[in-house]
């Protein structure tokens, strides 16, 4: 897609959407481009299961779940119950779980497990405590939300669920999505899978329970927001492929907001296929969202992450030139060693060339945080009169939102406008020299609507994942998932699973949520309302 898409119409889209900030829901030009419609309509696929994942269940993909369930081999109730078991034994000490919809996910598999369906069917999904679900709390994991029941679901949800998936739980989140998952009053919650015992370790966050769920097998996948690495990072910190997704490719229609304009919902995945699995069900127009309208189709995902193999090599999709940025392999350091082999590998697929690029002019001013922070007043907008009432309401990340609502208009101007500078510097020198880039920080391709990829690559000595992201032009994620397939059927980093903790006498709560539960637990350290502001995302 990202060869038929017209970049000076997404230009002057993203400019528009800056300046529609204001009014919050107007038609936006549409993006040119040339090429055929698609179906957003999950494909079946047909991927045998590994040998262990026939053992444990648990650790089956979603491609994998599927082919078993659609030959009768597995049921939705039997994948339902395993993951069911995993939580009461392990949530205790990973506290990825807000809330636990038990009776509900077990009467909906039995239900599923009557019928046939597609690449979701049947499959149970951890859905980040942000998203409206219909009659189920969504509180963003905060005292403003705390009792909030959403009356429908979120557009992202109710197209997961029309394809079959199975609402396992809310997740555990940054209060507000900001920090990593703590309590409303900072207490940390949320521990990093691969490190249960060591609350130091970053999780990742904003979606930091949403990552801990699909890493610790207690899901088999999962859906979060990003608006400045809240999908990249926890992906990263925990062996997950994450995807964020362009500006407006799915619908943010039903999600507590942050930023207008830099809001992504994606998922967070075992590996390149069950992310485009999950992409193709969320994605597509919806009326409620003018982000999402006029903008080219959602092409074949799923073709596009199976890898292909000729002779019994692995090659390339499409011809893709990967840029490499500078400063990207320097260093002696774990994570720059697993970027050299990365690479390494990466140049050893037929169809795949590395290239060195130079960054456009001022890149250093342009994605500094000073124009990162004209985010900020998006985020304190739509709570100006809760702000304005009792400052109590937002807990440990208060000062964020004092920032924004203290940002002045000239700052956020001059904002706007150097994030339309940069996107067009990103669109005409970075990818003139490159098809794909990798990249260190979520920044600045976060803030300037492009898609991202999340992949692992490695461990540190400790055994701590390490990963990497790609960065691709509008719309297109099927590219960054062809890479990320080749990359994978090349490698076996994300079938890798952590060892589990030792189980605790933990209960299946259904309601209220689990917020009392976890302040009751052992103390993990807390982060304060003075550190939020550099935390946030």
């Amino acid at each position: 897609m990202d060869a038929r898409v017209d970049r000076r119409s997404f230009l002057y889209r993203a400019s528009a959407l800056a300046a529609a900030t204001a009014v919050g829901s107007v038609a936006l030009p549409a993006v040119a481009h040339a090429g055929p419609s698609s179906s957003t309509t999950p494909a079946l696929v047909d991927v045998p299961a590994r040998p262990e994942a026939i053992t444990d269940v648990s650790e089956l993909t979603i491609a994998e779940a599927a082919t078993l369930i659609r030959k009768g081999r597995l049921t939705p109730e039997q994948l339902l119950a395993a993951y069911l078991d995993r939580i009461s034994a392990y949530d205790d000490v990973y506290q990825a779980f807000n809330l636990v919809l038990a009776d509900e996910a077990l009467a909906r598999a039995r239900a599923l497990g009557r019928t046939r369906g597609g690449a979701l069917h049947g499959i149970p999904l951890a859905i980040k405590d942000n998203y409206y679900t219909r009659g189920i709390p969504t509180t963003a994991n905060s005292y403003l939300f705390q009792k909030f029941e959403p009356p429908f679901d979120a557009t992202a949800v109710r197209r997961l669920t029309a394809a079959g998936g199975i609402v396992l739980g809310k997740t555990q989140m940054g209060p507000l999505a900001t920090t990593r998952a703590t309590t409303p009053d900072g207490r940390i919650t949320t521990v990093n899978a691969w490190t249960p015992a060591d609350p130091r370790t970053e999780p990742g966050g904003s979606s930091s329970g949403s990552a801990t769920a699909v890493a610790a097998r207690l899901a088999t996948s999962s859906v979060g927001t990003q608006t400045g690495g809240s999908i990249t990072a926890p992906s990263n910190a925990q062996n997950l492929t994450g995807l964020k997704p362009t500006m407006g490719r799915v619908s943010l229609y039903g999600i507590v907001p942050l930023s207008y304009t830099r809001d992504h919902p994606g998922p967070l995945a075992r590996d390149a296929m069950d992310a485009a699995i999950m992409l193709t069900a969320m994605a597509g127009e919806d009326p409620a969202d003018p982000r999402t309208q006029g903008l080219p189709p959602v092409p074949d995902l799923i073709t596009a992450a199976t890898p292909v193999v000729r002779s019994r090599k692995v090659r390339m999709r499409w011809r893709t030139r990967i840029g490499v940025i500078p400063g990207y392999t320097s260093g002696t350091s774990e994570a720059a060693a697993a970027r050299r082999t990365a690479l390494d590998t990466l140049a050893g697929i037929e169809g795949l060339q590395i290239v060195d690029v130079t960054l456009p002019d001022e890149w250093d001013v342009l994605t500094n945080s000073a124009f990162n922070n004209v985010r900020l007043p998006e985020r304190s907008e739509p709570f100006l009169p809760m702000l304005r009432s009792d400052l109590r309401g937002f807990g440990v990340s208060v000062m964020g939102w004092l920032q924004g609502a203290m940002l002045g208009a000239n700052e956020y101007l001059i904002g706007q406008r150097a994030k339309v500078v940069l996107l067009q510097r990103v669109l005409d020198d970075l990818f003139e020299q490159c098809d794909v880039v990798v990249q260190t920080s979520p920044n600045p391709f976060d803030a300037i609507g492009l898609p991202e990829l999340a992949l692992p690559i490695g461990f540190t000595t400790a055994g701590v994942p390490i990963g990497t992201i790609l960065g691709g032009k509008p719309f297109g994620e099927d590219r960054l998932l062809a890479v990320a397939a080749a990359y994978q059927a090349v490698t076996d980093w994300h079938h890798r699973r952590p060892a589990d903790p030792a189980p605790t006498a933990g209960a299946v709560l259904r309601t209220p949520d689990r917020r009392d539960a976890l302040r009751s637990g052992a103390d993990r350290g807390r982060i304060s309302a003075e550190q939020v502001p550099e935390l946030m995302q």
